[in-house]
């Protein structure tokens, strides 16, 4: 069995993710993860990270959120070693929250995020759900960092100069992940543990910011041990 295997949506999240990854597999999954299918067996974990939009004003551009749950996909799946992997991001001088994700099939926007919002979700994204239902009982993960937002929305000309900076955020995650991915290996995280890693198979490419201190989804401080 391999390790911890990291899972994109899109191509271009797949190359900023690699680029701080010395061995570690990234799938991509494709738009909406019409492209699940492609994510290996036999592997210890899996890790989605790509770009999200926020769900309220508390995680802003360049923000990255942890899922400690991911919604969407049925049942509420759990990804216990959230704090963990937020624990090693923050160490790279990542801004970084936990809190819960939701996946949707489409852009949400206006009354709809703030719905989301009032039920707890932090951030949301196309895949997550998608891919954690293909797990089979192995630990899940998800990252995402934040491009659009309350007032900041995703269909606007400041999109790109938003998701210019989220890309090299992203890039920048690939160390924090393989070493939380070697304490899953070895059993050091203990029951701490989850899902992460990368592989590069090619898909479908469609439509789809870095300092501070860490925030739980409840705004509470989230520190690095």
């Amino acid at each position: 069995m391999v390790g911890p295997v990291v899972c994109a949506g899109l191509r271009v999240e797949a190359r900023a993710v690699r680029r701080g990854l010395a061995g570690t597999p990234v799938v991509v999954v494709g738009y909406r993860a019409r492209h699940a299918d492609r994510v290996p067996r036999g592997c210890a974990a899996l890790v989605m990270m790509g770009f999200g939009g926020a769900l309220d004003e508390r995680l802003r551009p360049g923000d990255v959120l942890v899922a400690d749950e991911i919604r969407g996909g049925g049942a509420p799946v759990r990804c216990n070693a959230a704090h963990a992997l937020a624990g090693e991001l923050i160490r790279d001088g990542l801004s970084v929250q936990v809190g819960p994700l939701v996946t949707t099939d489409h852009v949400v926007s206006g009354a709809e995020r703030a719905r989301w919002a009032a039920q707890g979700a932090r951030a949301v994204d196309m895949e997550s759900a998608l891919v954690a239902a293909r797990a089979g009982g192995r630990p899940v993960a998800a990252v995402r960092v934040v491009v659009d937002g309350p007032g900041r929305p995703l269909l606007h000309p400041g999109t790109v100069v938003r998701g210019l900076a989220a890309r090299r955020v992203l890039a920048r995650t690939g160390p924090a992940l393989e070493r939380w991915g070697a304490f899953l290996v070895s059993g050091a995280a203990g029951s701490e543990a989850g899902p992460d890693a990368d592989l590069d198979t090619g898909a479908d490419e469609e439509p789809d910011s870095d300092l501070g201190t860490g925030m739980d989804g409840d705004g509470g401080e989230v520190r690095a041990t």
